[in-house]
């Protein structure tokens, strides 16, 4: 059974103003969160000390799917990191995911570890531990970033 997000978790990242969505007119074709904070438990103390930017909720309607949207908007992210000093562009997946681990890798992500202990922010145990970072770079994105 999966466990929803905590709804003040979710809210939370939106007031921080880490949420962001993709527009295809009036539809939302797919959105993004990339945060400075990250899950506890996750990363070492370490590799917290380099300067990241970290990738959740990667999102795109199945209306849009086919159009390299996710890959461009993981560019996009790596650029917003890169114009913010961060290294490195990082994030984590569902440890028993392996297409989405291997569409990470495929989008130049090397992963770092697989993390099985902890709980889950939304209450039992970790799923989502399979690590994976890219360096933050500037990029094209090929779409209007119209963020501040």
């Amino acid at each position: 059974m999966q466990r929803p997000y905590p709804a003040d978790r979710l809210l939370a990242t939106i007031e921080a103003g880490s949420v962001f969505m993709v527009m295809d007119g009036d539809v939302t074709a797919a959105t993004i969160t990339l945060t400075p904070d990250v899950e506890e438990g996750l990363w070492t103390e370490q590799e917290l000390g380099e300067p990241s930017r970290f990738v959740t909720k990667l999102t795109v309607a199945r209306t849009h799917a086919g159009q390299n949207l996710g890959g461009r908007l993981l560019d996009w992210a790596g650029d917003r990191a890169y114009r913010d000093a961060a290294k490195w562009l990082r994030l984590d997946a569902w440890t028993t995911n392996e297409a989405l681990q291997r569409y990470y890798l495929r989008q130049g992500f090397t992963h770092v570890r697989t993390v099985r202990e902890g709980g889950a922010v939304n209450g039992g145990p970790r799923v989502s531990g399979w690590l994976a970072q890219r360096p933050a770079a500037p990029a094209d994105r090929g779409f209007e970033d119209e963020t501040t």
